[in-house]
């Protein structure tokens, strides 16, 4: 199911907007101002943003602008009685994928979200800091620059990446990166995780002693 954040201070359109996403199985959390909406992105991740500009405490704009710098890279549609070309470009500069001028009708609301959504999924992009898996061409960034990895080098850090601040198994990456038939060790593994260190030494990986290894992000 698609989690949505709608950010939106008018609370009866709020409320028309929830109930027709949700008829349409989309999970809705609803925020009434930026404060809480910001406060909620600690808690809970969200698929899409659709954000008023003109709310209380932290305006829409703003928001998304502190997302942004905090690599938060969520797709974001604008919801927005404005007209004003600047007000307009402001929202696409801090970070806007699409907006939707007020008032508009459910079919437009749908069309934009639908076509936004293919098109981040597409090319998804999940990202821990700076460090950022492509997963439609299949590699991993670090700054936006792609890494040079090996196969089992590349399968070996989507692992620490999909178990972030866990640790994984040494049996687990045995069972994953080398198929039936074939011989993997300990050693093997410790070569891969010392090249991936050479190639990443902002980031922290951890060995925890007769068990496995972690990544902190």
């Amino acid at each position: 199911m698609t989690k949505v954040l709608l950010l939106e201070d008018d609370l009866l359109f709020a409320e028309t907007l929830v109930d027709l996403l949700e008829d349409s199985d989309f999970e809705v959390t609803h925020a009434p101002n930026g404060q809480s909406a910001l406060d909620t992105t600690y808690s809970q991740k969200f698929d899409l943003y659709l954000l008023d500009i003109n709310v209380p405490l932290i305006d829409g704009i703003t928001l998304l602008k502190e997302l942004r710098e905090a690599n938060d890279n969520t797709p974001t549609i604008f919801l927005t009685s404005h007209k004003d070309k600047e007000v307009l470009k402001n929202s696409f500069v801090s970070g806007a994928d699409d907006f939707i001028t007020k008032p508009f009708d459910s079919d437009e609301l749908f069309f934009r979200i639908n076509a936004l959504l293919k098109r981040v999924n597409l090319n998804k992009i999940e990202c821990i800091g700076l460090l950022c898996h492509d997963d439609t061409h299949k590699r991993i960034l670090f700054d936006n620059e792609e890494l040079e990895l090996s196969k089992k080098e590349y399968e070996l850090l989507l692992l620490l990446m999909q178990h972030v601040n866990s640790t994984v198994p040494k049996e687990l990456i045995l069972d994953e990166l080398w198929a039936i038939g074939e011989t993997g060790s300990d050693g093997a593994i410790r070569v891969y995780i010392n090249r991936i260190k050479q190639l990443l030494p902002q980031m922290s990986i951890e060995n925890i002693r007769g068990v496995g290894y972690k990544l902190v992000s």
